[in-house]
């Protein structure tokens, strides 16, 4: 498909890297330092304009300070987890909630149930910061994006699908902490995206699903990219 300028570049395990035709910069769950899949050598832009973090678990925020104070971002995230990123010195943050939507220059973000735990743990223990969401990201004269986060397949997708047409679905495959191909089979059909960026997969042992179990399910019609870390579609 056409992405008209939108450029979407996969850096291991969930952590995506969304840049638009205008030049805004769009990081979602930032775990760089300890994720084995991520690109070696790989530069993230001298600007990051938001950080996207769509729960508290480390694999998904272990770098969202040192990224925001390094590129100077603001951060977006449930309200609760907004709070905990400030708490840790991020000086730019919105707190939103499910259903909300924020602009954030040329990209309508709004955000979307998913289904997984959320607590935060660092060395004072486990914190409460919120629900598990997702994003859809609505940019202006390009495509509708919808990133799932970490979740299980749920009928409410298609709600998904009705309010916000998304045209492409960034979707967890890995399987024992997120849906696996069967369900991101189902998962696709309930979302009607043509084109689908498997992620969280093969980065620990566990997460064995891969990117043509999930091709072999979907139906005639959906593209199911195969990429590898670092790779841009």
């Amino acid at each position: 498909m056409n992405l008209k300028g939108t450029r979407i570049t996969w850096l291991g395990h969930a952590t995506v890297l969304v840049q638009t035709a205008k030049g805004t910069n769009i990081l979602i769950d930032p775990f760089i330092t300890g994720n084995p899949k991520y690109p070696n050598g790989f530069v993230l832009p001298e600007k990051i304009h938001y950080i996207l973090a769509t729960h508290g678990h480390g694999d998904h925020i272990s770098d969202v300070v040192p990224v925001a104070a390094k590129h100077h971002s603001t951060v977006v995230a449930i309200y609760e987890l907004a709070a905990y990123f400030a708490e840790k010195g991020v000086a730019h943050t919105v707190g939103m909630n499910l259903g909300g939507t924020v602009q954030l220059d040329d990209v309508s973000a709004t955000m979307v149930e998913a289904k997984h735990s959320s607590a935060a743990q660092d060395e004072s223990g486990a914190h409460d910061v919120g629900v598990a969401a997702g994003f859809v990201l609505t940019i202006a004269d390009g495509p509708v994006l919808y990133h799932a986060g970490d979740t299980a397949v749920f009928g409410d997708m298609k709600l998904i699908r009705d309010l916000y047409r998304p045209e492409v679905a960034i979707l967890p495959i890995g399987g024992h902490f997120t849906m696996g191909p069967k369900e991101a089979a189902l998962a696709v059909s309930l979302l009607g995206a043509k084109t689908i960026l498997p992620i969280h997969f093969g980065t620990f042992p566990p997460l064995t699903g891969t990117p043509e179990e999930l091709a072999a399910l979907v139906v005639t019609g959906v593209q199911v990219v195969r990429w590898a870390p670092g790779d841009s579609y």
